[in-house]
């Protein structure tokens, strides 16, 4: 081996299944969705060039910047996205009338333990297939739970704001002079 060669380092090709590291993007439900995505790059014109990319060129090697650039979009978007929901949500517990917000709390509940059955199932499932699923059931799991944390505080801290209320409203004196 000559000592003078420069070592060579090798570059890693990226491919579509790249962009399935992390948690996959957050579902956003129909009733806040307009509030979450307002004003949110949904990195559309970036994935176009992508698909754009990989029409003309036909393989992912020769799409590398197209790739790197969806998924750094993908990434900003995406936890953007998780920061409104659970800020939403937050301000759903404590604005919502109380029984409509102890109402979204027991179908949130209820569909993080669908979301858990339905993760135990696909462990169950091998390959590329069963992968998909259980990252997608797990994202989905993760984003439900953290929204449901966040509507629960708004619930109670609105229990602590309301005694607060009343007392101060009781104890008022009026006097007209």
């Amino acid at each position: 081996m000559d000592v003078d060669a420069e070592p060579t380092m090798e570059e890693t090709i990226l491919v579509g299944d790249d962009l399935m590291t992390g948690p996959p993007s957050p579902l956003i439900p129909p009733d806040i969705a307009s509030h979450v995505l307002e004003g949110v790059d949904l990195c559309d014109g970036i994935l176009r060039n992508l698909f754009l990319c990989l029409q003309i060129n036909d393989i992912e090697p020769f799409c590398q910047d197209e790739i790197v650039l969806y998924r750094q979009c993908a990434e900003r978007r995406d936890k953007e996205l998780r920061d409104r929901l659970q800020n939403s949500e937050h301000k759903l517990g404590s604005s919502m009338p109380l029984d409509a917000a102890k109402e979204r709390v027991s179908q949130l509940q209820s569909e993080v333990t669908s979301l858990e059955r339905r993760l135990i199932l696909a462990s169950g499932i091998e390959g590329m297939d069963g992968f998909r699923q259980r990252w997608s059931l797990h994202g989905r799991l993760e984003d439900t739970k953290k929204r449901l944390e966040a509507l629960n505080q708004g619930v109670t801290n609105r229990k602590v704001e309301e005694p607060k209320l009343v007392e101060s409203t009781s104890k008022r004196r009026w006097s007209f002079w």
